[in-house]
């Protein structure tokens, strides 16, 4: 089916403008005639349509993602099928990808990192609490609205605790910049998955790239599992360093136990004034306070951690 502007899905969802184009969709602005209210539809492109793995992979969203009622969660409304086209209406977000944001600024002010990585933490909870693992938190997937809210979006390779896997023996889903090293290794996703991802990403906003790079998805994933975390540079404040360090401990078990404590954590990290080296007044985020939580090491430092020989004979496939 052609899609373009002015195109009616089930009778009631008016396309009206292209958002953005993805490699296996493209996601509209639009209007619900029931309802009168502006809406966003994603719908499958036709060859992606045709493909199983697409195809369940948008439903898995679509299923996943339903259930997830948050502030910090970009809601989904419905779900169907027009002329062999599979959508998902969902809640339109006004704001940008965080993406955006960090090609066009490199890095972020520690406290504004802070804030966005706390509404992050908010959503993730209320997903990891569901059973839901994202999978695929990257700045692409984190919607920035008006005094920084975020709102988590795209739950395409989302997995749940009672569902199979999408991919066959030897395949990782998710990006391989964000990708953890247990994901690497083909192992079952966490919520420390997720907070690993979350790590990349404030590495990034603070040093202006990430930390694994490589010729090949392949490769970048194969670093995440052998290689050290790069050293951060000598301005970033120690308590979010040493944090940053720890969401990007290549031991799951390591990393904070759940969002909810590293949002505990992040409300009580001391940061440094831009460009003074004087520490800033308590961050205040809009967020509900959080409660004490547990003291965390004087000094997380990286690991040294040895190639396994057994990660060359096991190249994982990223996608």
């Amino acid at each position: 089916m052609a899609i373009h502007a002015g195109t009616t899905l089930a009778g009631r969802y008016v396309l009206r403008s292209l958002l953005a184009v993805g490699g296996m969709g493209e996601v509209w602005r639009g209007t619900d005639a029931e309802l009168d209210r502006e809406i966003a539809i994603k719908v499958l492109k036709d060859g992606a349509a045709e493909n199983e793995t697409f195809l369940k992979r948008f439903r898995n969203e679509a299923r996943n993602a339903a259930g997830l009622v948050h502030s910090n969660i970009a809601q989904v409304f419905d779900f169907g099928e027009h002329d062999g086209t599979p959508y998902i209406v969902m809640e339109l977000v006004e704001g940008e990808p965080l993406s955006t944001i960090l090609e066009r600024e490199r890095t972020l002010d520690e406290a504004r990192l802070v804030t966005l990585m706390r509404h992050t933490c908010r959503g993730l909870a209320v997903a990891h609490e569901a059973g839901i693992m994202h999978r695929d938190v990257k700045p692409g997937n984190l919607l920035v609205q008006e005094g920084d809210r975020v709102k988590i979006t795209d739950f395409g390779v989302s997995r749940g605790t009672d569902q199979t896997t999408l991919t066959a023996t030897g395949m990782v889903m998710g990006t391989a910049q964000y990708l953890a090293p247990e994901l690497a290794l083909g192992k079952p996703a966490t919520a420390a998955s997720d907070l690993y991802a979350l790590g990349i990403i404030a590495f990034e906003a603070v040093v202006g790239r990430r930390p694994f790079t490589a010729a090949s998805a392949v490769d970048i994933a194969i670093a995440q599992v052998n290689e050290p975390v790069p050293p951060l540079p000598a301005g970033v404040s120690p308590d979010l360093a040493a944090l940053i360090f720890r969401l990007l401990d290549k031991n799951p078990r390591r990393r904070p136990h759940d969002a909810l404590e590293l949002d505990r954590i992040l409300a009580e990290l001391e940061l440094l004034e831009p460009g003074t080296g004087a520490a800033q007044p308590p961050l205040d985020t809009g967020l509900p306070a959080s409660a004490p939580r547990r003291a965390m090491p004087p000094s997380i430092a990286p690991r040294e951690y040895r190639p396994r020989p057994d990660v060359e004979r096991r190249r994982p496939q990223a996608r």
